[in-house]
């Protein structure tokens, strides 16, 4: 929205600067970090007045999660509002893969929210029926994967490109759509797997974010698709100032959220964010390198699969408790040492995926 003011500008005073989308990024991040300083606490309070028994604790999950009974849900509502508000009042409103993006982080939020507040209404962990959330996702991935068709300039359109073979471009034809709407459904879906500790999901979600938004920022410029030789994607940096956006409003839940959490994410959160780093995926065409990037979460999803297949087929278990992370609270470890070495795993990932932009 304020990047119109660069049509005051006569190219050499303080308006000009609103044309760099750096500066707009970083004006990004800013404001929602703070938006979710001053808006965190009114609204955990508000959230503990409305939720008087909090988010429902699983009875066959880890014995160390009942002492968190009481503690509120749909904390991902503040992220979201710090996230819409400052990528709406920076980015720019005619880039279609802002909206792209924004589609599926709000509709996806907005499943996310349903599911919250049927478990906590009616207190137990059931929500939304399974169905009907994968049904409404793969709607809405649907709808976003065929926008992303229309954005993409024709070179790019329906074509899947392979991270460091020069120059690869697979034709998907009609079946880019669902293709891109695995990616969507699957990134929403192992994030929202992933979101089962305090901190767990939200650092990981904002490492991939900054890595992506670097991909966006880079494959949006020619000049630098030319040097790495990539894909140029035109359109996708404003991406860049989305993802600046939710670094701060992860950043301003985090406050909240670190041991012990004053407020859960839930499913508003989890769903929402994962959408959005699958859709970012889908806009700069670097749909192979989120697995990367995201790679936790790909582990966290895979070893929830591999738990009910290998169940249903023998009657026993792989792991002591599923998705992984459970496992080693199962083992003794310590939340905050699974957290952390979490975190670390999330940041090694995203750094051999930022590094396939130039190992060609």
């Amino acid at each position: 929205m304020l990047y119109w003011l660069t049509e005051l500008s006569d190219g050499g005073d303080f308006f000009n600067l609103f044309r760099y989308i750096t500066f707009r990024a970083g004006a990004a991040f800013f404001t929602a970090l703070v938006f979710g300083f001053i808006f965190g606490r009114p609204l955990i309070n508000l959230l503990r007045r409305k939720q008087k028994k909090g988010q429902p604790i699983r009875d066959d999950g880890p014995e160390s999660h009942f002492a968190k009974a009481g503690t509120p849900t749909m904390g991902g509502l503040l992220i979201l509002s710090a996230l819409v508000f400052s990528t709406l009042l920076w980015a720019r409103l005619d880039n279609p893969y802002v909206w792209i993006v924004l589609l599926v982080t709000v509709s996806f939020g907005l499943i996310g929210f349903a599911d919250d507040y049927a478990k906590v209404s009616k207190n137990n962990t059931a929500g939304v029926s399974g169905r009907i959330r994968m049904g409404l996702g793969i709607l809405i991935a649907a709808i976003a994967g065929y926008a992303a068709t229309v954005a993409h300039p024709d070179p790019l359109s329906a074509q899947l490109a392979l991270p460091v073979f020069k120059d690869t471009l697979i034709n998907m034809s009609f079946l880019f759509v669902p293709f891109a709407v695995i990616v969507i459904v699957g990134s929403a879906n192992a994030v929202n797997l992933t979101d089962g500790l305090d901190g767990l999901a939200i650092m990981p979600v904002m490492i991939a974010a900054g890595t992506l938004g670097v991909i966006a920022y880079a494959v949006g410029r020619v000049d630098f698709t030319e040097y790495l030789d990539v894909h140029y994607v035109p359109g996708t940096g404003e991406i860049l100032i989305f993802c600046s956006a939710l670094i701060g409003g992860g950043l301003g839940f985090l406050w909240y959220n670190a041991p012990p959490a004053a407020v859960f994410m839930g499913d508003t959160g989890s769903l929402a964010l994962g959408g959005a780093l699958g859709a970012i995926a889908v806009a700069t065409k670097h749909e192979i390198v989120l697995a990367i990037v995201g790679g936790l979460f790909v582990v966290e999803a895979l070893s929830v699969i591999i738990q009910v297949l290998y169940f249903k087929r023998t009657g026993k278990r792989v792991f002591l408790m599923a998705p992984i992370h459970h496992h080693f609270e199962k083992r003794g470890w310590a939340e905050s040492q699974i957290v952390i070495r979490f975190w670390i795993i999330s940041l090694i990932l995203a750094l051999i995926g930022l590094a396939t932009l130039k190992v060609r």
